[in-house]
């Protein structure tokens, strides 16, 4: 787990006596990531922290990740935002305590919006910002990855994201965090209706129909 200052490892001496909250200095971070360094630099390529704390390994994912994408995408804009979301879609994390979620979120889209406003200036998308909102409220959640529910005992549910090749629709699937992960699973063949795709999945909680990415921001 980590907080802003990756120095730091610590809040309080109560959090880590109550719930064992204790940071990852920055300089464990970048040296487990480089034992992955090809898949931080994969725009598509999904990280879970399941103990999140207020995210310096998703920070630290996805500052690598936008240096590819502003190598590949930054020269017209449509193109960078939609991979964008391909990046933002790619990060997921689950902490016990809320204030350390809203951070991580926070901390997430703070990173992307800089950088996003310092390469296309005032020609920036307040829709697309929004998006990128949504996408975190759904991947950065709140709960046990131990006893995989949420703070209320239900269960944990995450997100997967996915857009057909050469396309700006976008297609969300949930699935409960124990479906995932149980080692009991069966899992089997299946063929995406939507996309085509021949995957092997778990039971999906809920099936959202594709639509353009840029609609999230509406409703969700």
């Amino acid at each position: 787990m980590a907080k802003n200052d990756s120095n730091s490892q610590i809040k309080s001496k109560h959090r880590v006596s109550n719930h064992g909250e204790v940071f990852t200095h920055e300089r464990e971070v970048n040296a487990m990531l480089d034992l992955v360094k090809n898949e931080t630099e994969r725009l598509d390529s999904r990280f879970l922290e399941p103990a999140c704390g207020t995210g310096n390994f998703l920070v630290e994912v996805l500052s690598r990740k936008l240096v590819v994408l502003k190598q590949n995408y930054s020269k017209g804009q449509p193109e960078y935002e939609k991979y964008g979301v391909v990046v933002i879609s790619s990060l997921y994390g689950i902490d016990l305590l809320e204030d350390n979620v809203e951070e991580c979120r926070h901390r997430l889209l703070e990173i992307f919006a800089k950088e996003y406003k310092s390469i296309f200036k005032h020609d920036t998308n307040e829709k697309f910002t929004k998006v990128l909102k949504f996408i975190l409220s759904k991947n950065i959640v709140c709960g046990d990855a131990l006893t995989m529910k949420d703070n209320n005992g239900s269960p944990l549910i995450l997100s997967e994201w996915s857009m057909p090749y050469n396309d700006s629709r976008i297609k969300r699937k949930e699935y409960s965090y124990k479906d995932i992960f149980s080692p009991t699973l069966l899992w089997s063949f299946t063929t995406d209706s939507d996309t085509g795709e021949r995957v092997i999945l778990p039971n999906v909680y809920k099936d959202h129909p594709l639509r353009n990415y840029m609609e999230l921001a509406d409703n969700g």
